[in-house]
């Protein structure tokens, strides 16, 4: 695991970097590789927000059971169904038949293209915008943001701490523990990654 990430003592990073990798999606250079960023909630209720790239299934497994300490999640929040952030849902699913998988309308309209979810039809919880689940003293509120850069993405705001879990609305090229100019890489990663995706789907909302 990336080490100084935890966000706080209840919040805590299970991605990984991936330094393996010369192309990120098969187009972007990443010279210093990327990061597969992942996290556990943990209260009354624990959450995963998001799983990560098949690339890294291993490394992300052994940091999510490390971090749950014997617990059992019981919920996954799926924020986007690119693999970076959702290549392990099905295998998080069929290790933990129990828990429930949080996303919106668009995000289980996809999700049997993708995968084979055991009792998918019980185990959703579709949110909408706006929405709130309590976990305990953590509350998540749910916002739609589509086209950054997928239909079905949404971001999810954590009320008591204040955190934002942001999808691919902002972030960066190369790894965590990597040291390089932040600004150049954030901006790299904007103008290709959200500002491209978004020009594309406005224009077409316009024209429709």
């Amino acid at each position: 695991m990336v080490k100084d990430t935890n966000i706080s003592e209840d919040i805590i990073y299970i991605g990984a970097d991936d330094k393996t990798i010369d192309l990120f999606e098969s187009q972007y250079v990443v010279p210093n590789g990327i990061s597969y960023n992942s996290y556990l909630i943990k209260d009354e209720k624990t959450v995963v927000m998001d799983t990560i790239d098949r690339r890294k299934t291993d490394e992300w497994l052994d940091n999510l059971e490390k971090a749950l300490e014997g617990k059992k999640p019981d919920y996954l929040v799926v924020s986007h169904l690119e693999p970076d952030h959702a290549y392990n849902i099905e295998l998080l699913a069929k290790k933990y038949p129990d828990m429930k998988i949080i996303g919106n309308e668009k995000t289980f309209a996809f999700m049997p293209q993708f995968f084979e979810i055991p009792n998918l039809e019980e185990r959703k919880v579709t949110v909408k915008e706006g929405e709130e689940i309590n976990i305990g003293k953590h509350t998540l509120q749910f916002f739609m943001a589509p086209m950054v850069h997928w239909p079905e993405v949404m971001v999810t705001y954590e009320k008591t701490e204040k955190i934002l879990f942001s999808a691919d609305g902002f972030g960066k090229f190369g790894a965590l523990d990597t040291d390089e100019d932040w600004d150049c890489e954030a901006r790299r990663y904007y103008f290709n990654i959200v500002r491209k995706i978004w020009n594309t789907s406005s224009k077409f909302i316009k024209k429709s």
